[in-house]
C-alpha cells in the first residue's frame, strides 16, 4: 500500500487522557515524521499536531482509535502531494 504524507491535529480537553493518546500513537510511531504538542492553559486544553508517512486506511484507523476517546477530537489531513 503506497504511504502518503499525513498530518493528524488532536485536541485534548482532559489531561486524563494523553496517558492513552500517547500510547496510541506510539503504536504508530514507525509513521511519524515529527511532532509539536502546545499546552492552551487559557482554554485548558492541549493541541497535538503530528507529521505521518503513513497509508491512508492506517491513517483513518489511528483517528478514529484516538476519536474515541473521551475528551479527544482527532481530525486527518491528507494533501494532494
Amino acid at each position: 500500500m503506497d504511504k502518503r504524507l499525513t498530518v493528524l491535529n488532536i485536541v485534548i480537553s482532559d489531561r486524563e487522557a494523553a496517558a492513552k493518546v500517547n500510547e496510541i500513537l506510539h503504536g504508530y510511531s514507525e509513521y511519524v515524521i515529527g511532532r509539536m504538542g502546545l499546552p492552551y492553559g487559557e482554554r485548558d486544553v492541549s493541541i497535538i499536531c503530528v507529521v505521518l508517512d503513513m497509508p491512508t486506511a492506517d491513517a483513518s484507523a489511528l483517528s478514529g482509535k484516538l476519536g474515541m476517546l473521551q475528551s479527544v477530537t482527532a481530525k486527518v489531513m491528507t494533501p494532494k502531494i
